[in-house]
């Protein structure tokens, strides 16, 4: 088995994977709070989560993949204050907040199928595991880590030493209002609500009853108790945006940690924002795309995730619809160039010459360098343009499709009565010709295209068909 090193944000460096149990993985994801419609930025978190876990099946591990539905106790605030995200989305639409619930979890199950992306060994909802939740709150009470207020259960971030080691904080240094807001009833500013009480003028659509008093979960208590469910006290990975670094991570492990005594997770780590030109994509402005958004403009699901596979993870990306076409360009040049490799395959066999196995290595060297994924799309390019025989670079493209995850294998081979390689060739220098703004080959390579008996239709964004005349 290759050494396969991950980028950790506990020491802030790459380091060697090394599970805890040999051969296996346990792997533990920040799900959707499901009151509304996922964007292409909260993709990108789960897209990431997809190569990591698909690296890690390449290289010989069993995972487990658990990955939680936050269906209640996420406030629209991170400072425990605020309406309750599921019950404002239920508010604004009408419905019941387990409506809402159920609606946008099947939206989001679909938008990451329509990804490729590989779903979970386990989904759990927060709401199905509200005894689990209660009871870490009880543990937590009983070690003395906790206070309450008038409005909830806190967990005093001072009683636990190691606090904010995840997020490098300063908790001296911290301002008000810099993290969260300091009130007259929270001890300090970093501490959190493990248990919120329902108002008292007014009845919650989901509420419980408590050995503290009716009301929900706070939203970090439901990760820590549904990952230790599912995966054991101590566990290899767990991953997220870096937006949960500061807060909900680092409580993550404080209330974990201080109930168990013991280390909670090995290994974390997070992805970076997708960007537009006016910053982080939110749903708090109101406006935001999703992928049906991109569906519906005509471009497929896969070449959002070829534009995904350009950026590494730990690097922010830029989001615009020029940068969108270029990936789909390019992406739509690698199904041509695999259908041209296709087509001039005589004889299909298994294994690799000595020549294609050292772009294997490459590849897997790559991938396992802190999932370079941008770097292995690369070798794919190098291996279609290289000098090895149609065998060899169908099935190494096949191969590194295990991890890239575009549905490579159903490229079809062009079949005789379907467009030769030699005029698809001449499109692509034509659509070259048309970017250099060289008009003049452009149009003698259309002309070119029409003396083998083809035209050339353009479409949209640079693209083309080719149709028999």
């Amino acid at each position: 088995m290759e050494k396969l090193f991950l980028f950790n944000t506990l020491s802030r460096q790459k380091e060697e994977f090394i599970p805890i149990e040999d051969g296996k993985a346990g792997m533990y994801c920040c799900g959707p709070t499901v009151y509304n419609f996922a964007h292409i930025g909260n993709l990108r978190a789960y897209f990431f989560e997809d190569i990591l876990k698909r690296v890690l099946l390449y290289n010989g591990f069993k995972v487990k993949h658990v990955m939680n539905i936050t269906d209640v106790g996420h406030l629209v605030s991170d400072d425990d204050e605020g309406e309750d995200k599921m019950e404002k989305g239920a508010n604004r639409e009408g419905k019941t907040v387990w409506e809402i619930a159920e609606f946008y979890t099947e939206a989001f199950k679909s938008d990451i199928a329509m990804l490729n992306i590989i779903p979970p060994t386990i989904y759990c909802k927060a709401t199905d595991f509200i005894k689990e939740q209660v009871e870490m709150v009880k543990c937590l009470d009983n070690k003395g880590y906790t206070y309450s207020t008038n409005d909830g259960v806190y967990f005093d971030t001072q009683k636990f030493p190691e606090y904010g080691k995840l997020a490098l904080l300063d908790i001296e240094g911290l301002e008000e209002g810099k993290r969260i807001a300091f009130s007259d009833e929270k001890k300090h500013k970093t501490d959190f609500a493990l248990w919120k009480f329902s108002p008292k003028n007014q009845k919650r659509q989901m509420e419980w009853e408590s050995p503290w008093g009716t009301g929900f979960p706070g939203w970090h208590i439901e990760c820590s108790a549904m990952s230790i469910k599912f995966l054991g006290r101590h566990f290899d990975i767990h991953c997220g945006g870096v937006d949960h670094i500061p807060i909900h991570h680092t409580n993550e492990i404080a209330q974990a940690e201080a109930c168990t005594g013991e280390k909670f997770v090995n290994y974390w780590l997070h992805g970076e924002f997708l960007i537009e030109e006016k910053g982080k994509m939110s749903k708090s402005a109101g406006e935001f795309l999703r992928l049906k958004t991109l569906v519906d403009k005509g471009y497929s699901p896969l070449d959002y995730r070829y534009f995904l596979l350009m950026t590494h993870y730990r690097k922010k990306i830029k989001f615009s619809f020029e940068n969108l076409d270029a990936a789909r360009n390019g992406f739509q040049n690698l199904k041509n160039k695999l259908k041209e490799i296709k087509g001039a395959l005589k004889d299909a066999k298994e294994g690799l010459s000595d020549e294609a196995t050292k772009y294997r290595t490459k590849f897997i060297d790559s991938i396992n360098d802190d999932l370079n994924i941008g770097e292995g799309l690369a070798i794919l390019w190098d291996v279609l343009k290289s000098e090895l025989d149609a065998n060899d670079k169908i099935n190494l493209a096949n191969e590194f499709d295990r991890i890239l995850g575009l549905d490579l294998a159903k490229i079809e081979a062009e079949q005789a009565g379907d467009i030769p390689s030699e005029v698809i060739e001449l499109a692509n220098k034509r659509k070259e010709a048309k970017a250099a703004k060289d008009f003049k080959l452009a149009d003698e390579l259309r002309q070119q295209i029409k003396d083998k008996g083809y035209e050339l239709l353009d479409k949209k964004g640079g693209e083309f068909d080719i149709k028999p005349l």
